[in-house]
């Protein structure tokens, strides 16, 4: 059940599409991960790169580090660094809870201490001392920073200001799955080029876990090198999609005929393997659901046979290496990086089932043996001015997933994710959406530049299933896909709106190299669909291709100079489906062929 109650400007969420169980993929694609196993992926070890000098982030520039582990002080024996600096730019009032400005002119603090009863300035008194020890400076030693977080937890929150160019170190997993101990207040950690990540030969943990009530803000900090166990089955990214589409199951049964996907060899239903043979309708009877699920019993209703739906979704014990949000807790992610995690489940920088922010953070070289090897989201998301690279998602969404197929557990719906003014770029996946995926939830892109990521079966770009997805003032470019929807994959009784954007120089190996819309409702305003090429030998629809009972409406959009093996090169409108075009809207210069099946279009 998703999380999703308003959208992330504060408007009401439109009603969700209904759930139809009806082909999601075209035929043919799902064969092309026959020969790329997850089992080989197995043994994939984490990247647990030195911290160098050469920072991913524009906003952060190298500066000389200090080194401390948990297992003892720095080699070099330094003294403590108090982590202030007479010009850090994290030290203004903003961050520490009070003003202790000083210059005021005598006259007027005389005017204004008259004004004041002695009962007032007692308890201004009393809140500045309050405030002043809730702001702490951490030396850089590992160990007082959990000691920190420990009194913060038991005091209230707090404010620690961390040592100016340190690496707090982590090589111990004291806190359940933790490196740092679990959030459970509002608690501040400022850095400035500051990193805290999980030593090389350590034990796999995630860095940070803020739980329920807790709230979380990290500024000018780089969360690096968390890992979580990787689960021990391994599935087939094609077979994932499988409960959600009969022409995959149909077609790519010689293909799938291999050791890690023998038992979907048949092409009937129940060719899904045995760990995805119930369908989402008989969830609640899967008899071993309880051995399956990666997920904290506790946080499951404890009622085995009852229909009994939790209220939001549950995180798993893998999901989330560099930092897990948990239901009711909260993060705001500033100017930082999440770097080098690596996840066994979901989330590879960041698994977000309560409420996160990211702003001016950069995410990158994480990586998701399942979905969302950036990011993660099944709560409420918003991301402004960052930067998502160079992550990778094994089943779906290498940069972004919002929501998750039915695997080991039950599907884990999307929930709303705001993606403002930011890059999301050179992402891949095996599966579905390289960019961005959306699993029954809400997506809006706004201002973001979606380019050059890769999927395999579908999506380069972006892909959608039984989602709502918006696009305003966005790019979508360069990105490139064996299969199916080079820019954009919107499929599964979805409903998508691209506006004053363009989907322009994508790649797809089949059908639809800008835009496939398959069973689903997308229109297009004043927008572009430009230069998009279907490259494979049964390729067509290198701008749009639009197939079983799909509705595609143009308003105002141009659809020009696509290019497809096998005519159209504009728009191919299967039988039963609907294009429309009003009078503003234009489809010239395609090769071979501007139109198929399209009326006032040839």
């Amino acid at each position: 059940m998703s999380n999703d109650v308003t959208t992330t400007d504060g408007g009401a969420s439109t009603a969700p599409p209904t759930r139809r169980r009806r082909a999601l993929w075209v035929a043919g694609v799902a064969g092309l991960t026959g020969v790329v196993g997850l089992a080989a992926l197995g043994g994939v070890a984490a990247r647990d790169d030195k911290p160098s000098s050469d920072r991913v982030s524009d906003a952060q520039p190298s500066t000389n580090r200090q080194n401390v582990s948990d297992a003892g002080a720095g080699a070099d024996g330094a003294k403590e660094n108090s982590g202030q600096d007479p010009g850090d730019d994290w030290s203004g009032d903003d961050w520490s809870g009070f003003d202790d400005r000083s210059g005021k002119d005598d006259k007027r603090d005389d005017k204004r201490d008259a004004k004041r009863d002695d009962k007032g300035d007692d308890k201004g008194d009393d809140k500045g001392d309050d405030d002043k020890d809730r702001n702490k400076q951490v030396p850089c030693d590992t160990d007082k920073l959990i000691q920190e977080i420990v009194f913060a937890n038991s005091r209230d929150g707090g404010v620690l200001e961390l040592a100016k160019g340190c690496t707090y170190n982590l090589t111990r997993n004291d806190y359940e799955g933790n490196g740092l101990p679990v959030i459970t207040e509002r608690i501040t950690l400022k850095g400035d080029h500051t990193t805290i990540g999980r030593d090389a030969t350590a034990d796999y943990f995630r860095i940070l876990n803020v739980g329920p009530g807790g709230h979380l803000t990290l500024k000018g900090l780089s969360i690096k090198g968390g890992q979580t166990i990787q689960q021990g089955m391994t599935v087939e990214p094609a077979t994932a999609w499988a409960p959600y589409s009969t022409s995959v199951r149909t077609t790519a049964a010689a293909e799938l005929a291999k050791p890690t996907a023998a038992p979907a060899a048949k092409p009937a239903p129940a060719a899904k393997p045995a760990a995805a043979t119930a369908k989402p309708a008989a969830a609640a009877v899967k008899p071993a659901a309880a051995a399956a699920k990666p997920v904290a019993a506790a946080a499951k209703p404890v009622a085995a046979g009852s229909a009994v739906v939790p209220l939001v979704e549950q995180p798993g014990l893998n999901d989330g290496a560099g930092v897990l949000v948990q239901p009711g807790g909260r993060a705001e992610i500033l100017d930082s990086e999440l770097l080098y995690n690596q996840s066994g489940g979901n989330g590879g920088g960041l698994a977000n089932f309560g409420t996160a922010r990211l702003s001016k953070t950069t995410v990158a070289h994480n990586t998701a043996f399942l979905f969302g090897g950036g990011i993660f989201n099944a709560g409420l998301l918003q991301v402004d001015e960052s930067k998502i690279k160079d992550n990778n998602a094994i089943i779906g969404g290498g940069g972004i997933a919002n929501g998750a197929a039915e695997i080991f557990t039950d599907e884990v719906d999307g929930g709303s994710a705001w993606v403002h003014k930011s890059e999301i770029s050179d992402n891949r996946t095996l599966g579905f959406g390289g960019g961005v995926l959306d699993v029954e939830g809400t997506t809006t892109l706004h201002e973001t530049t979606v380019s050059d990521n890769t999927a395999l079966l579908a999506g380069g770009g972006i892909a959608a299933a039984d989602s709502q997805l918006i696009l305003k003032h966005a790019t979508v470019a360069k990105n490139s896909t064996a299969g199916v929807g080079g820019g954009l994959a919107v499929t599964f009784d979805s409903v998508a709106t691209v506006e004053n954007s363009w989907i322009k120089d994508n790649t797809a190996g089949f059908f639809g190299a800008g835009l496939y819309n398959e069973d689903s409702v997308t229109t297009l305003r004043d927008s572009e669909v430009v230069g998009n090429r279907a490259v494979g030998p049964l390729a067509s629809g290198g701008g749009i291709y639009n197939t079983d009972g799909g509705e595609v409406s143009l308003q105002r959009t141009k659809v020009t100079q696509n290019f497809a093996t096998l005519p159209p090169g504009g728009i191919s409108n299967g039988l039963g489906s609907f294009v429309r075009l009003d009078d503003e809207s234009a489809v010239t210069a395609n090769r071979p062929t501007n139109c198929l099946n399209v009326p006032d279009c040839f």
